[in-house]
């Protein structure tokens, strides 16, 4: 069974504006890296990366919000930049969930001169599991795009397996 995806779409503008943000924190980072781990069913650290910042500047520019486009993408292309495989069986990983902000950030301010509100995002993404919310709108706005992402992703990944299952090869 084939399922339509729904696409989303940027306007051209606004898709310039993101593919060149995206070249520059690639040619400038070890965000390509990340697309060795595997984060949520089977897309890759990498591609989640880059679908949250699509899906934030995509919310943006729907809902007419006002946020500074440059902190929005950079903030949400480098929310996950822990830049380990967290599934690896390894003590360090086991509270994965509560801890890989702070080292995303730290990876990140190794990597770039952050703003304030790109710390904030990479910082409280993972709220409400980190109980501290975000205080800006993009930080939010990511906060949201990461959920919608992560969930879609977890499903699909849950969707394969169940595909396996009934049409084994």
């Amino acid at each position: 069974m084939n399922r339509k995806k729904k696409q989303i779409h940027l306007s051209k503008e606004n898709e310039k504006v993101f593919r060149e943000i995206l070249t520059e924190v690639c040619k400038n980072s070890r965000l390509l890296s990340s697309n060795r781990f595997v984060q949520h069913g089977s897309t890759s650290v990498f591609r989640h990366s880059v679908a949250v910042a699509y899906v934030s500047f995509y919310i943006a520019e729907k809902y007419r919000i006002r946020v500074d486009q440059h902190a929005l993408i950079r903030g949400a292309l480098l929310h996950d930049y822990f830049l380990y495989d967290w599934h690896e069986k390894d003590d360090s990983h086991k509270w994965h969930g509560f801890y890989h902000a702070g080292k995303a950030l730290q990876n990140a301010m190794e990597d770039f001169a952050l703003s304030e509100i790109e710390k904030e995002t990479i910082r409280r993404h993972m709220f409400p599991l980190n109980p501290i919310p975000p205080r800006c709108r993009e930080a939010w706005i990511v906060t949201l795009a990461d959920k919608i992402c992560s969930g879609g992703e977890t499903a699909e990944g849950l969707w394969e397996k169940f595909e396996e299952i009934r049409n084994p090869s």
